[in-house]
């Protein structure tokens, strides 16, 4: 395991409490501190949440600052961060489908329903459900 935190493979270093300390640090605004780290995940002592944290500043992906570590290197593929949660990509595609979806049925309804509109309507429901499936399934996904 040693050899892989002096290559840089992030891959091998983010598994089990390494990836929750990681992910419990992306989450967070400001920079977290060892006891913050081991109240908030229920370490069993600060030397625990201290060898996590200096396993990923090895690799590179946190850094000290000021009274803790941040995230220096982001490695969630296709994520959103909104302030504390961590949602997909995908889901900003489900939402807009969503939206286009009641524009359509509401704003832009014709007065007679032709076939032009069935298919929009089709069109936008499909893209929907295919943005919201693969949202579930990256949202399942451990990370």
């Amino acid at each position: 395991m040693a050899s892989d935190l002096s290559d840089g493979k992030e891959e091998f270093v983010l598994e089990g409490t390494t990836r929750k300390v990681f992910r419990f640090v992306y989450r967070q605004a400001e920079p977290v501190g060892v006891h913050d780290v081991q109240r908030g995940l229920g370490m069993s002592s600060p030397s625990v949440a201290y060898y996590h944290l200096n396993k990923l500043m090895k690799v590179g992906l946190l850094r000290e600052e000021g009274d803790g570590y941040t995230v220096d290197k982001v490695v969630f593929e296709n994520m959103i961060r909104v302030r504390k949660t961590v949602l997909p990509l995908q889901t900003a595609y489900a939402i807009f489908f969503l939206s286009a979806l009641t524009v359509l049925l509401t704003v832009m309804r014709p007065l007679q329903v032709t076939s032009t509109y069935v298919f929009a309507i089709a069109v936008v429901v499909v893209g929907f459900c295919i943005a919201a499936f693969e949202a579930f399934k990256v949202a399942k996904t451990p990370i």
